[in-house]
């Protein structure tokens, strides 16, 4: 499914919208209402719930940009992953933006950027930033606790930077989002170790949920410029059932879940 930015401009063209940050908010309050139907239905009682406390929902501003920048943090992590013109890829816990607005500049005219969040207002002031900055090659979408809700086949990366300690559903969540890279695609976590109630995660810990729901962990880096580690997996050759999968232990993690 072939990624779209949302059409700010037709509607500016169309005289329906008096302003850009009108824009932002009309379209992507539309958004949210049609992604929050969505959201209807039961948690399938197969998935494990996590054997370890998850992190309270933190700031949406992980801390200033202006010193994120200065530490090199989203270039580190950009060039770690290797994202080159042309790319798709997915912030997931976009936020205020840090990531998406860095992304879209790097994958270009010609490639995409998803931006993700269960937070509606700040997908809301995002939107206001896509349209203030012109991010014409941007998307923005809600999701759930325990789905990013992302088209498939869709993605060479996706982002999940300092956020993974923070959902709710891990083990459904990362099921959820397995079927959206593309071949090839890969998973980019970036995160603090330390127990996962302390907005952080053990990265051995991190390695056992991943590979229990049909992933496979390809490079690890501590990298103190990120404010904790950088992890990358790719997609394994299947997807394990939903009752197959076992919860890692949150304090002597153990590979749980069938081989990738």
């Amino acid at each position: 499914m072939a990624l779209k930015p949302l059409p700010w401009r037709a509607l500016l063209a169309k005289g329906r919208v008096m302003s850009p940050a009108r824009t932002s908010a009309t379209l992507v309050a539309l958004a949210l209402a049609i992604a929050g139907c969505q959201q209807a239905g039961d948690r399938d009682s197969q998935f494990p719930q996590p054997d370890r406390p998850v992190s309270g929902l933190g700031a949406t501003e992980f801390s200033n940009e202006d010193a994120r920048d200065q530490r090199g943090e989203a270039e580190s992590v950009m060039r770690l992953a290797e994202v080159a013109p042309g790319m798709a890829v997915a912030d997931i816990g976009a936020g205020e933006g840090y990531y998406t607005v860095r992304l879209a500049d790097k994958v270009g005219a010609t490639g995409r950027v998803l931006a993700q969040d269960i937070d509606r207002g700040a997908l809301d002031r995002l939107g206001e930033r896509v349209v203030r900055e012109r991010l014409d090659n941007v998307s923005i979408k809600l999701g759930s606790p325990a789905d990013p809700k992302l088209p498939e086949n869709s993605f060479d990366r996706i982002f999940l930077v300092h956020m993974y300690h923070e959902v709710q559903e891990p083990y459904e969540f990362l099921w959820n989002m397995w079927p959206a890279l593309k071949p090839g695609g890969q998973v980019v976590v970036v995160d603090v170790d330390r127990p996962t109630d302390k907005h952080g995660i053990p990265p051995l810990l991190l390695s056992c949920e991943l590979e229990a729901t049909g992933y496979r962990l390809v490079a690890f880096k501590d990298a103190p410029e990120l404010q904790g580690y950088y992890a990358q997996f790719e997609r394994g050759s299947k997807r394990p059932e939903p009752g197959q999968i076992k919860a890692c232990k949150g304090s002597t993690p153990q590979p749980g879940g069938p081989p990738a």
